[in-house]
C-alpha cells in the first residue's frame, strides 16, 4: 500500500540529479505545475477557515508580532528551513527555490481572488480538497527530482536518517509546526487537523498515484495540459480530447520538442 513508501519513486521524465539547470521542459513543466497546485491547496485552507495548515499557523502566529503578509512570512520560513538542511545532508535545486517562491505567491493569490464559502458543509468540503490536492502536488514536484521543497527536503532527509515511512515523518512535523503555531496565536480548526493527519497520506498517495499511471506516457506529456485547455477553450466534449492529443502533432513538436 501507498502508506508504505519509503522512497521517492522515479518516472521517465524525472530528473537524474537535482541540481539540474537544464532540466527537460516536461520535468520542468511537471515540477511548476506540482508546486502550483501545492500553493493553491495551501491557500485554499486558509480561505475555508477551517483553520489553517500547520505551516500556515506558524506563519500566522508569527504574523501576530510582525507586520509581514502571511505569505511573506511563509517564504522567510522556508529560508529557515533551508538552512537546516546542512545537518540532513540534502541537496538544494530548482525545485527548492520555486517552492519557496510560487507556493507563496500562490497562498497570497488565493486569499485575495477567491471568497469563503458560507456554509459550515462547503467550508469542509474545500477544506478536504485543499489536503487531497496539496498532497498530489507534493507527489508531482517531488517526483520531478529538481531538488525539495524547504518542508519536503526536511521530511524526506528526517527518513532517510529514520528510515520510518514518509507519512509518520510528515505527519510527525506537521503536528509539532502546528503546536508552536498554536502558541504563538495561530488559527487552528478542523482544518488544521485535517492537513496535520491528512497530508502525509495524501503526499504517499500523490507519490504513488504518479509513480502508477507514469506507464500512460501521453497523459504526462504537458502538450495534453495544453489541449485540455484548447478543449475548454473551444467548448469541446472530453471525448474529443484524446482525438485532439493525436491530431495536434506539429503544434505540440513545436511547443514541447525543441
Amino acid at each position: 500500500m501507498f502508506l508504505t513508501i519509503r522512497n521517492i519513486p522515479k518516472v521517465s521524465w524525472s530528473s537524474k540529479e537535482p541540481l539540474n539547470f537544464k532540466p527537460k521542459i516536461s520535468t520542468f513543466f511537471f515540477l511548476c505545475f506540482g508546486l502550483t497546485l501545492f500553493g493553491i491547496g495551501e491557500g485554499l485552507l486558509l480561505v475555508s477557515f477551517t483553520g489553517a495548515s500547520p505551516w500556515s499557523v506558524l506563519a500566522q502566529g508569527i504574523s501576530n508580532y510582525v507586520d509581514l503578509s502571511i505569505g511573506t512570512i511563509t517564504f522567510l520560513i522556508s529560508l529557515f528551513v533551508i538552512s537546516l538542511w546542512v545537518f540532513l545532508n540534502q541537496k538544494p535545486g530548482i525545485g527548492t527555490v520555486l517552492n519557496a517562491i510560487i507556493i507563496a505567491v500562490m497562498i497570497d493569490v488565493c486569499l485575495k481572488y477567491i471568497s469563503t464559502p458560507e456554509s459550515f458543509e462547503l467550508k469542509i468540503v474545500l477544506a478536504i480538497f485543499s489536503v487531497l490536492i496539496t498532497g498530489i502536488g507534493s507527489g508531482i514536484y517531488l517526483i520531478a527530482n529538481l531538488g525539495p521543497g524547504p518542508r519536503d527536503g526536511l521530511m524526506t532527509g528526517l527518513q532517510k536518517k529514520t528510515n520510518l515511512p514518509i507519512a509518520s515523518v510528515r505527519a510527525f512535523l506537521e503536528i509539532s509546526v502546528v503546536s508552536i503555531g498554536w502558541y504563538l496565536g495561530g488559527t487552528i480548526g478542523v482544518g488544521t487537523l485535517l492537513f496535520a493527519f491528512g497530508i502525509g497520506p495524501c503526499v504517499a498517495f500523490g507519490l504513488f498515484i504518479v509513480d502508477k499511471i507514469s506507464t500512460k506516457k501521453w497523459l504526462l506529456q504537458p502538450s495534453f495540459y495544453v489541449n485540455f485547455i484548447l478543449c475548454g477553450l473551444l467548448e469541446l466534449d472530453y471525448i474529443n480530447l484524446l482525438d485532439i492529443h493525436f491530431i495536434h502533432h506539429e503544434v505540440r513538436a513545436f511547443l514541447f520538442n525543441f
